[in-house]
């Protein structure tokens, strides 16, 4: 029990962890879950259970393989019309970001994407070339081709399909900055925003720090939900999975069960990140892992971070004998998660 207690001061536990709806166990990402459910060395019991009723993509286990497969049918998300819009958007551009001054309620969340090319002697410095933002509902709100304020030295034509004429005339870095950044801080300084929340909205990427770098941007981190850094969705090393692994793996993907259980399920394949990127796609990918994370059903909590002042001396050493008669039901009911979990923004935006 000792060591139960002191695992339970270390893991934080809690009800916005991945949890395996056959042995309740909880893991502290989604690709652990996996793991546990479909290997390389899955738990036994919990696999022949997922074979016939487990959803390859959410993870969820249903009550029956019909209520699967109507499940399925929703929980994959298909390609859509996505790549219509995106080839509207090379047109040039596409600028529908508007100030919310509070009498009108814009849109709370906005995904953003860039596409660079090189710079520097060598071509290997990144600049940006190309960026698009997108609502939750899959809005384009703004694109546009950027103009660096280096010269560029290396297209990179075969993955970002931007030619010199489309850089010509564009539209240069700093205002596009600019305009980013009104939008996103609806008007209000950004020293406002870190010292008293305003009105922004949440941004959503995948590796967000390299985007805003190259666009000589800053925004507050509470802000900021990058599918790259987000706990459940990275690797069990604690890396980060990329945009395109993420996008099969939890969107849609062709996967196959271990040869030991004899079985796959095949499902369509939401590809991205294939010949020429377009960063709409990347948007759309990341808002919809987003939107996925977000809507999860988890437990509503009073205190529901561990950092919270309220849970600080749960586990604090003069309650050892308490901790030690708990059940581990009990320790986990008072237990709580060491990072945000997107739910809250569900929670917030009711």
């Amino acid at each position: 029990m000792e060591h139960l207690v002191e695992h339970m001061r270390t893991s934080y536990h809690s009800v916005h962890e991945p949890m395996c709806g056959i042995c309740k166990k909880h893991c502290r990402s989604f690709e652990s879950l996996r793991e546990h459910l479909i290997g390389p060395l899955p738990k036994v019991e919990c696999a022949k259970i997922f074979i016939g009723r487990g959803c390859n993509f959410c993870l969820a286990i249903l009550d029956s393989p019909n209520a699967l497969r109507i499940h399925r049918g929703s929980c994959q998300f298909s390609r859509g019309n996505a790549g219509l819009i995106a080839r509207m958007t090379n047109m040039g551009i596409y600028d529908d970001m508007k100030i919310d001054d509070g009498r009108t309620r814009g849109p709370q969340v906005v995904a953003l994407a860039c596409k660079m090319v090189g710079g520097g002697s060598d071509g290997t410095l990144d600049l940006c070339a190309r960026v698009c933002l997108v609502d939750e509902y899959e809005n384009i709100i703004f694109h546009t081709y950027v103009k660096p304020q280096l010269p560029v030295t290396n297209y990179r034509y075969e993955t970002t399909g931007i030619r010199p004429e489309y850089l010509r005339d564009a539209m240069p870095v700093k205002n596009v900055q600019r305009k980013i950044q009104d939008f996103l801080c609806n008007g209000e300084p950004l020293w406002k925003i870190r010292s008293r929340g305003g009105r922004a909205r949440i941004l959503v990427g995948h590796g967000l720090d390299h985007d805003l770098d190259c666009l000589g941007m800053e925004y507050p981190a509470i802000l900021i939900r990058d599918t790259a850094k987000y706990p459940p969705l990275m690797k069990t090393s604690k890396l980060s999975n990329s945009l395109k692994y993420l996008t099969q793996a939890y969107l849609g993907q062709l996967m196959k069960f271990i040869k030991t259980l004899r079985c796959c399920l095949h499902a369509f394949r939401y590809d991205i990140q294939t010949g020429i990127q377009d960063p709409f796609e990347d948007c759309i990918a990341t808002m919809r892992l987003y939107m996925r994370m977000r809507s999860q059903g988890h437990k509503a909590e009073a205190y529901p971070l561990a950092a919270d002042p309220q849970n600080r001396n749960n586990f604090a050493s003069w309650r050892q004998s308490e901790l030690e008669r708990m059940t581990p039901e009990e320790m986990l009911e008072i237990s709580r998660s060491d990072y945000y979990c997107w739910c809250l923004d569900s929670k917030d935006m009711a």
